[in-house]
């Protein structure tokens, strides 16, 4: 599954217990009619590949849905789910296309370009 949207937060790593186990949180509002802030966790290995992004930018996060149980000291069952995340690309990339050229003004007009030639185009 997938996620798609702006990065509206990107929490720090947090550790927990004596195995180190490790979990960063992000923050993605999606650009639906109705947009909605889809909180998605990264853990252990995965929260280093939040490093490289920054609040507003356009991502997709592939995702994992989990769900567990939780018996309470009543003997009461308990249901809880998280997202998580395992993959993230950056969306804005795609868009930046052509923005490394010089702007227009900044060309020289051809100077080889002779009348004399034949128009050999079809059209």
């Amino acid at each position: 599954m997938e996620v798609i949207g702006k990065v509206k937060l990107i929490g720090d790593v947090q550790t927990f217990g004596a195995n180190g186990f490790r979990k960063r949180e992000l923050v993605v509002t999606t650009d639906d009619q109705y947009p909605q802030m889809i909180m998605i966790e990264f853990v252990q290995d995965k929260v280093d590949l939040l490093n490289n992004y920054a609040v507003g930018q356009d991502v997709k996060v592939s995702i994992n849905l989990r769900g567990r149980e939780w018996i309470n000291p009543q003997g009461e069952a308990k249901y809880f789910n998280s997202i998580q995340g395992w993959r993230i690309e950056n969306l804005s990339q795609s868009n930046t296309q052509g923005q490394n050229l010089p702007p227009v003004d900044q060309f020289q007009p051809a100077s080889n370009v002779s009348n004399e030639e034949p128009d050999d185009l079809p059209f």
